[in-house]
């Protein structure tokens, strides 16, 4: 059963948040909230741990995963970023958006999509997204907390019933909204809406 873990959302336990990144480092998979849901999240780089976040969440493998970073600087370290789009971020970022962008050589290919090689980037805005980040120096996956077909999961309490034995760590912060982030594809001359949630845009 995963630990839980009791976070204060405007002043995170530091030695919590050094926890479950020990966590990740180890190549576990964690819960953990955004500025939109609960999201599940593991080191891009590890294998095993993405492969557990498919079969948990019952994805087909050519459908691609986001990941968050902690800055615009980062971004361009995994996507071609044009100045079309990083004008666009830069007004959006950090918030709750996810951006498709072309993926560069940096990505693992289990998460660039097999078709466009694209990929899914977010810079919530939210307190232990930017612990976490700091704490833990490569990106985290970020999907949403549910299981395959099922709603998307906003009560702690709830994951814990219903995915605790299948994560290893759970960032409790309270319960959650249940808005997803705002999906805009930037991989072509003009900014294409793919999935209205929590952020407006245009803005």
């Amino acid at each position: 059963m995963a630990e839980v873990f009791r976070i204060n959302p405007d002043n995170p336990q530091g030695r919590l948040i050094r926890k479950a990144a020990e966590v990740l480092e180890r190549g576990g998979v964690i819960i953990y909230p955004t500025d939109t849901v609960y999201g599940i999240g593991c080191d891009i780089f590890n294998k095993k741990a993405i492969e557990r976040i498919y079969q948990l969440k019952g994805k087909i493998r050519k459908q691609p995963l986001s990941f968050i970073v902690p800055d615009l600087k980062e971004i361009s370290t995994y996507a071609i970023v044009s100045n079309y789009a990083y004008r666009i971020m830069r007004k959006l970022l950090p918030g709750p958006y996810t951006f498709v962008l072309p993926a560069t050589k940096m990505v693992p290919k289990k998460i660039a999509e097999v078709n466009k090689k694209s990929i899914g980037i977010r810079i919530p805005d939210n307190n232990v997204c930017h612990l976490l980040l700091e704490e833990f120096p490569r990106p985290i996956i970020s999907t949403s907390a549910n299981l395959s077909g099922a709603d998307v999961l906003n009560d702690p309490e709830v994951i814990r019933d219903e995915m605790g034995k299948l994560v290893d760590v759970i960032l409790d912060c309270g319960i959650l909204g249940l808005d997803a982030s705002t999906v805009i594809d930037l991989t072509g001359d003009d900014a294409k809406i793919l999935r209205q949630g929590k952020g407006p845009f245009p803005i």
